[in-house]
C-alpha cells in the first residue's frame, strides 16, 4: 500500500512540476502536450538570402519574431513560418495570429489596404512595435493619411519618399522600361488620326473614385475629342478580342498595341497623393506615347526630363487644355519633344536615375528582394538594433542612453481630402454619389484613427468596442 502511495504522488509530481522521481529518467513531455503557437517555429530550418554583414549565429529558438498580421500577404510559400536572414540580423516571421502576445514577438507587419481600427490586436504591448505596408492607392484607407493613424506606426514602407523603406518607383520596372523604343511611329498614329481615332485615350472602369477624374473628363469631351473604352464615359466599343477585362487592362501584347495608336493618354490616378504615381503614368511612357497626367502633386520630381508629360494642373481649365492638345496634336517637331526621353543621354533627372539605381529591392532583378520581402529584413534589422540598445540600456543605464521609440508622421503618407476635379464643392449637387461617399470617408477615418488611440491608451482588448470610443469622443465634441 505504502508502495502505490509513493508511486502516485511521484506520478503528480512528474504530471504537475514535470520533476523527475529518483532513479527515473527524466522524460520529454513535448509529445504528449498539445503543441503550442511556437511549436513549429523552433524547427524551421529552411533560411532565406544571408546578406553578407550577417553573423547572427542564434538558434531559431533565440530570434525575435514578425508577425504578419495581413496573413494573405506573407511572402513565403506555402508554410506559415519562416527564418530570414537578412542583411545583418535574422528573425523569425509568421502569419501565425497565436503568436500574438508572445514576448519574443516585437514587430506586428500591416497590409494598409487591409488595416481596420475594428480589427486590431489589442491590447497593444509595450514591448511590441508595429509596421506598415502600404503601396497601393491612398483610397484603400484614409485613416492612415491622418496624424492619428499614420503615428501608430513605428515603420513604414509606402509610396512617399519620406517613408522609412520607399516604394515610390514600384511601377517603374527600370530604365529599360522607358527606353524601349515606341511601338507605333508618328507617321502610323497620324495616319491612324486622319483615319477618325481621336487624340486622346481614355480607358478607366473603376467610375465614382476620390480624384473625380470622371467629372474632368466628361467637361474635356466638350472641347476635344476623346476615345473612351472603359466603364466610365464609355463612347466607343473595345474590339471583341480584347473585351475579355484581365486583357484590357493588363500588359497583353494586342492590348498595348491597340492603345499604343493614340497619341495621348489620360493617365488620371484614383487618388491624389504626393508621389503616389502607378502604371497609368509611366505604361503611356513605356509606349511611346504622352501621358496627360494628375495624381502625384510632385510627379515632376521624378519625370525623365521636362518634357515627358502634360501635366493637367497646369492648365487653368479643360479648355485651355484641350487647346494645348490640339495645338501639340497638329505640329510633329514639338510632340517628338515628349518622346526625347527614348535617347538616353536627354533623361536629365538625376533623382530618377539614383531612385531606381539605389532602391533596395527590385522588379523583375534576381539580384535583389521584392519589395516585401525586402521591408521584412528591414523591419528585422531594426527590431534587432533596438533590441541590442535596449539590451545594453538595462545593463549600463548611465553609460547607454534609453533608445527613443520611432514614430511615423504624417509626411509618411498625408494625403489630402479628396476635391472636386472640376468646378467648386458648393455647385455639386448634394445627392452626388461622389460627394456623399469620399469627402465623408475621408473624415470618418478620422474618427476611426482618434477612437484606436483611445482603444490603446485605456489597455482595450477587444477593438469591437471602437465604435463606443467614437461615440463618447463626440459626445464630448458636441458639449463643448
Amino acid at each position: 500500500m505504502a508502495v502505490k502511495v509513493v508511486f502516485v504522488l511521484c506520478l503528480l509530481l512528474w504530471q504537475l512540476y514535470v520533476v523527475p522521481c529518483a532513479g527515473q529518467e527524466p522524460v520529454d513531455l513535448s509529445a504528449f502536450q498539445p503543441q503550442s503557437a511556437l511549436t513549429d517555429m523552433e524547427f524551421v530550418s529552411v533560411s532565406s538570402y544571408r546578406g553578407p554583414g550577417n553573423t547572427d549565429t542564434r538558434r531559431n529558438k533565440e530570434l525575435p519574431i514578425l508577425l504578419w498580421w495581413s496573413g494573405n500577404l506573407f511572402p513565403h510559400f506555402p508554410g506559415d513560418t519562416e527564418r530570414v536572414d537578412c542583411a545583418r540580423s535574422s528573425c523569425l516571421v509568421t502569419r501565425n495570429r497565436k503568436v500574438q502576445l508572445h514576448r519574443r514577438t516585437t514587430s506586428i507587419i500591416f497590409y494598409g489596404t487591409d488595416f481596420r481600427a475594428y480589427e486590431a490586436p489589442l491590447p497593444r504591448l509595450a514591448h511590441q512595435t508595429w509596421a506598415l505596408f502600404h503601396e497601393e492607392s491612398p483610397m484603400n484607407n484614409y485613416l492612415l493619411s491622418h496624424g492619428p493613424g499614420i503615428r501608430l506606426f513605428n515603420y513604414t514602407a509606402t509610396f512617399r519618399r519620406e517613408s522609412d523603406y520607399p516604394l515610390t518607383l514600384q511601377w517603374l520596372p527600370s530604365l529599360n522600361y522607358l527606353l524601349q523604343p515606341t511601338s507605333v511611329s508618328l507617321e502610323e498614329k497620324n495616319s491612324w488620326r486622319k483615319a477618325g481615332l481621336a487624340p486622346v485615350l481614355y480607358m478607366q472602369s473603376h467610375c465614382d473614385v476620390p480624384s473625380d477624374r470622371d467629372r474632368y473628363v466628361r467637361e474635356l469631351m466638350k472641347y476635344i475629342q476623346v476615345d473612351s473604352y472603359g466603364k466610365c464615359l464609355n463612347n466607343k466599343p473595345l474590339p471583341d478580342y480584347l473585351e475579355d477585362t484581365s486583357t484590357a487592362t493588363g500588359e497583353d501584347q494586342r492590348f498595348m498595341s491597340f492603345v499604343a495608336r493614340y497619341k495621348f493618354h489620360l493617365a488620371l490616378e484614383n487618388g491624389l497623393c504626393p508621389d503616389y504615381m502607378t502604371e497609368k503614368l509611366w505604361r503611356p511612357m513605356h509606349q511611346g506615347c504622352v501621358p496627360i497626367y494628375k495624381g502625384s502633386s510632385s510627379v515632376g520630381d521624378w519625370l525623365p526630363n521636362k518634357h515627358s508629360a502634360i501635366l493637367l494642373d497646369d492648365f487653368a481649365s479643360p479648355q485651355e487644355l484641350a487647346k494645348f492638345i490640339m495645338d501639340l496634336d497638329n505640329d510633329d517637331s514639338r510632340y517628338l519633344q515628349y518622346l526625347e526621353y527614348k535617347t538616353p543621354s536627354k533623361i536629365t533627372n538625376l533623382r530618377l536615375l539614383e531612385g531606381l539605381q539605389n532602391r533596395e529591392w527590385g522588379i523583375n532583378d534576381m539580384s535583389k528582394p521584392n519589395y516585401l520581402n525586402g521591408f521584412e529584413c528591414f523591419v528585422c534589422d531594426r527590431e534587432n538594433e533596438r533590441l541590442t540598445a535596449e539590451k545594453k540600456h538595462r545593463r549600463e543605464p548611465d553609460k547607454y542612453p534609453e533608445p527613443q521609440t520611432k514614430m511615423a508622421n504624417n509626411t509618411h503618407m498625408g494625403c489630402p481630402l479628396p476635391s472636386p476635379a472640376y468646378g467648386v464643392i458648393e455647385e455639386i449637387d448634394p445627392n452626388d454619389g461622389w460627394l456623399q461617399m469620399w469627402p465623408q470617408d475621408y473624415w470618418q477615418s478620422l474618427d476611426q484613427a482618434k477612437g484606436l488611440v483611445s482603444l490603446i491608451h485605456h489597455n482595450e482588448s477587444d477593438p469591437g468596442r471602437l465604435w463606443q470610443h467614437i461615440h463618447r469622443m463626440a459626445v464630448n465634441r458636441n458639449s463643448q
